[in-house]
C-alpha cells in the first residue's frame, strides 16, 4: 500500500467519523467506514438510519455529496 492510498483512506474516514458524528447528534443515526478499494467506498449505515424511509436520502444526499465534495472521484455504496 503506498502512502498516498494510505492518506485518502484516512481522509476519508476522518470525513465519515466528523459526518456520523454530526447524524448522530441530530438524527440518532451512524455512518460507518466498511471499505475503500479504489474508488468505491462502502458505508454501513446504522442506529436511527435502521429501516428508516429516508435512509436513501442521508444515504445518498448527505454521506455520497460531502464525500463528493472533498473527493469527487470517489463512489459511495451502502454495505449491507
Amino acid at each position: 500500500m503506498n502512502l498516498e492510498v494510505s492518506t485518502r483512506e484516512s481522509q476519508v474516514r476522518q470525513l465519515l467519523e466528523n459526518l456520523s458524528a454530526y447524524i448522530e447528534q441530530f438524527h440518532g443515526g451512524t455512518v460507518e467506514f466498511v471499505s475503500l478499494v479504489e474508488d468505491e467506498l462502502k458505508v454501513r449505515l446504522g442506529g436511527a438510519c435502521l429501516n428508516c424511509p429516508l435512509l436513501p436520502a442521508t444515504l445518498h444526499g448527505w454521506v455520497e455529496g460531502t464525500v463528493h465534495q472533498f473527493f469527487p472521484e470517489i463512489r459511495v455504496s451502502e454495505s449491507r
